[in-house]
């Protein structure tokens, strides 16, 4: 897309006359409590942070508000946002030739030196590929000059970067609290040197956790198979290992507070980071590892403050596994005791079924809630166990009695179908399961027991135990889904599901290697994006784009890996030994489970990898048999030896 050249004060007049024609016209205007705007001249460094979704949806993104809160306090950088405008305010602005811009002060995209995407899932591919398009920034990374900005993404979605590896001048594996700041540095001492934009970019590679693409090589076999992963320079670390903060900051209090409703209009506090349960399909807790807590005192302070900066009436205790958080109850009453009479209420999500306690609820039961979410994932025991989630049936049933006796009308339970061991018997299990738990609900508080299922599809996820394992046909979801449908037809039971076509594209993008990356720009050309809307999403563009691009979909998801396969994502390390992932598919196969690491470290590789945690939390540091000594009393780390180091041989195979 060609672009005039505007400044803010003529993208502003254009504006005032477009707006009026559009849906929700606040999501585009900018000027809310707590925005950050600072003098645009006086200011060394300039990034957007772009979230390529609606207002609506990324102004509730944690990550991104950490990182605005976080590069404003710098006085020689300023951060703005920008978001993907909904279908008719893009016709408008094309139509009007406005350029994407920030919403502090309406600077373009352009004039910007950093674009500093947040992907954490991967249906906001071409959202990503239209927002460049819409800013008048190449699509394509190796056709950016020193003119353009640096494009780099982080979110999870990044631990496979490959995909998207044409677009982004760089990745950020991992946390990105303290390398964000890294990678301002850089570009300062490089934007001095004067150099070309290369320099850059090797000078980007050498910070850890920063992964460019254009850095390296990947070489097929016949097959299509990875042969290997080159590096191409010796600024190319191999593997690119995931950045992780070691002690987390005090967490963002001054939120900005949105002029329309989005999807969650609550203060969010990170009580934890990272999980230790190790269910097997779980991406998140597998690249989120280790486990880190802030204290009571920090939290509750947080609280106190954001709620006093924004004004906000709900407070979102945020983690993998909230009732898994050490001083959880503590912390509810410290919450439920400060803010007493004041109508706060309190989220807790992903509740543990098998931790979630009657003293927790009975110290909820003062504070205004909403309904109970719990997560069992699959209805029978074979099932759990392969997953390694042992819940047993009949604490779910205790915990949902004891869930609708404490005033709650309303449980939503997690479920999840299309693994490739499970049976038509499984799936069962999940209907009878449900009706089964509403009629506990319906002995406690009768016909006002409410209960929401919502099932999604397995999708064998990278650095998880079953990366090797293949997708579920779209045939087997449709009868599964059918099975689910026809069985749960009752009033006080809601189901939800996503669709096949939604499975697939989820799959393909998350598995996909480089060659994935002319698949995505063709269905941008065809008209994809906001392909996480059902409304808007178009399966059969993605199937042209691959028959374009001479690809095969199912080589992408319905094969089982061979196990000493090269994966696309094999040179980005989460940190946890791909040995180690092995050896918990092979549990699964065997329906073997594993304990909480918190009761027993299993070598995965995390705490070695990442021996400075130890050292800076040692109240945290589990006994692990890869640390060749006892754990250190007091301050003194000097004994520490730590071995295993992850490498990648000269085919890129981690050992």
């Amino acid at each position: 897309m060609t672009l005039p050249v505007l400044s803010p004060s003529e993208i502003e007049l254009r504006l005032e006359r477009i707006l009026p024609g559009v849906q929700k016209p606040g999501r585009y205007t900018g000027g809310e409590l707590n925005q950050v705007v600072k003098d645009w001249q006086a200011i060394e460094t300039h990034l957007a942070l772009i979230f390529p979704d609606l207002y609506d949806i990324g102004m509730s993104n944690l990550g991104l508000a950490i990182l605005y809160e976080s590069l404003n306090q710098r006085p020689d950088a300023l951060a703005e946002r920008a978001y993907l405008p909904w279908t008719d305010m893009e016709a408008a602005m094309r139509q009007a030739g406005i350029p994407l811009y920030s919403l502090e002060t309406h600077h373009s995209l352009a004039d910007f030196d950093i674009l500093g995407f947040t992907l954490p899932y991967e249906t906001l591919y071409t959202n990503a590929l239209n927002t460049l398009d819409l800013a008048g920034i190449p699509l394509f990374a190796e056709q950016r000059s020193n003119a353009h900005p640096l494009v780099i993404a982080g979110g999870h979605t990044t631990f496979n970067p490959e995909p998207m590896h044409a677009f982004m001048d760089a990745f950020v594996i991992g946390e990105g609290e303290e390398v964000i700041h890294e990678i301002v540095d850089a570009y300062q001492a490089w934007k001095r040197s004067q150099a070309e934009r290369p320099a850059l970019l090797r000078r980007l590679a050498q910070i850890p956790g920063v992964y460019v693409p254009s850095l390296y090589q990947p070489h097929y076999l016949e097959s299509g198979q990875i042969a290997r992963i080159q590096p191409l320079a010796d600024a190319a670390p191999l593997p690119v290992r995931k950045r992780i903060v070691a002690k987390l900051p005090p967490p963002p209090t001054h939120f900005i507070v949105p002029y329309i409703d989005t999807v969650h209009n609550r203060v969010p506090v990170e009580i934890t980071r990272g999980c230790t349960r190790g269910c097997r399909f779980c991406h998140a807790g597998m690249i989120s590892r280790p486990v880190r807590e802030r204290s009571v005192e920090q939290i509750v302070h947080a609280i106190e403050d954001s709620l006093e900066h924004t004004g906000f009436e709900e407070v979102g205790l945020l983690s993998l596994s909230s009732s898994d958080y050490t001083h959880i109850l503590e912390l509810v009453q410290a919450v439920s005791a400060r803010f007493a009479g004041k109508h706060l209420g309190i989220s807790l999500p992903s509740l543990r079924i098998d931790t979630f306690s009657v003293d927790l609820m009975d110290a909820l039961r003062g504070a205004r809630h909403g309904g109970f979410t719990l997560a069992p994932e699959a209805a029978t025991e074979r099932m759990r166990q392969i997953i390694n989630k042992p819940v047993s049936t009949q604490a779910l049933l205790e915990t949902a009695a004891e869930v609708y006796r404490r005033g709650y009308t309303t449980l939503k339970l997690y479920f999840m179908i299309g693994h490739p061991s499970e049976t038509l018997e499984d799936v069962q299990a999940i209907v009878d399961l449900c009706k089964a738990v509403l009629a506990e609900g319906r002995k406690v508080i009768g016909r006002r027991a409410r209960l929401n299922a919502g099932v999604s599809t397995f999708i064998p996820k990278p650095h998880t135990p079953f990366q090797w394992v293949p997708c579920d046909t779209v045939e087997q979801i449709t009868a599964k889904q059918t099975l689910l449908k026809h069985s749960l037809r009752d009033r006080d039971i809601k189901l939800s599901w996503t669709t096949p076509a939604e499975t697939m594209l989820e799959a393909w993008l998350s598995r996909g290697d480089r060659r994935l990356s002319q698949v995505i720009y063709r269905a941008w050309q065809k008209g994809a994006r906001f392909d996480a809307w059902q409304e808007l999403f178009r399966y059969s563009a993605w199937l042209e784009a691959f028959a374009e691009a001479g690809l095969e979909p199912d080589f992408y998801t319905h094969r089982p890996r061979p196990l000493d396969e090269i994966f696309p994502w094999e040179h980005i390390s989460s940190g946890v030994r791909k040995k180690y992932l092995l050896e918990e598919y092979r549990r699964s196969l065997a329906g073997e489970t594993r304990p909480d690491c918190r009761e027993s470290c299993f070598a995965c590789g995390i705490l070695p990898a990442f021996a400075d945690l130890r050292r800076e939390n040692p109240g945290e540091a589990w006994k692990c048999p890869e640390v060749k000594s006892p754990a250190p009393r007091s301050n003194d780390f000097s004994r520490y030896t730590v071995t295993g180091e992850t490498q990648l041989d000269a085919q890129g195979s981690s050992k």
